[in-house]
């Protein structure tokens, strides 16, 4: 039997509601399993957006992403998508182009260098997924990521009401975190 959350974080008291028990769980389990990422990413000069950037980078293949779709499809939030880019720019890890079309967009491509990296990290990834989750039931799996998903759908749908009751210009992000700005320069 897992350790009792309650026991695990030190409360003394029972949790106010299961709502406010499943987020706590959740952030708890994301920071446990994040910590071993968080190693395996520093070891090869990576942070794990930084990792989640060039993965999406080499989905997109020649032809690259924009800085705000690369933004919109991180698994986790950063502050400053310029940054990150810049870092990989800075290692060689991608390259940056201004659109054609439009000039307040860019593209992010990843390089020879940055594809290699990736390579190297594909099977110790996996490996680390598997330690990590692989004694747990696939059909418990499988459970989680609908219950996960669901989660996140109402989050964005609870984001889209506040900002209409507010009058924001915001919307969430295809990832259904955070807000974004319509007509949002992408700087970057």
């Amino acid at each position: 039997m897992p350790p009792d959350l309650q026991i695990e974080l030190y409360k003394r008291d029972p949790f106010d509601s299961p709502e406010q028990e499943a987020y706590l769980a959740l952030a708890r389990t994301s920071a446990v399993l994040s910590a071993h990422f968080d190693e395996l990413f520093k070891r090869q000069g990576l942070t794990q957006p930084a990792y989640n950037a060039l993965r999406i980078l080499r989905g997109a293949g020649p032809e690259g992403r924009s800085c705000d779709e690369v933004g919109q499809h991180l698994v986790t939030q950063v502050p400053d998508v310029t940054r990150l880019i810049d870092r990989l720019q800075a290692a060689d890890l991608a390259t940056r182009t201004r659109s054609t079309r439009d000039k307040r967009v860019t593209y992010v491509k990843i390089t020879p260098k940055g594809l290699a990296l990736l390579g190297k990290l594909d099977a110790p990834v996996l490996e680390l997924h598997r330690a990590q989750l692989g004694g747990i039931d696939k059909a418990q799996l499988r459970q989680a990521i609908v219950v996960l998903a669901h989660a996140r759908e109402l989050t964005a749908q609870l984001v889209r009401e506040l900002a209409e009751a507010r009058g924001d210009e915001q919307r969430p992000t295809a990832n259904g975190h955070a807000t974004e700005r319509k007509n949002a320069e992408a700087g970057c």
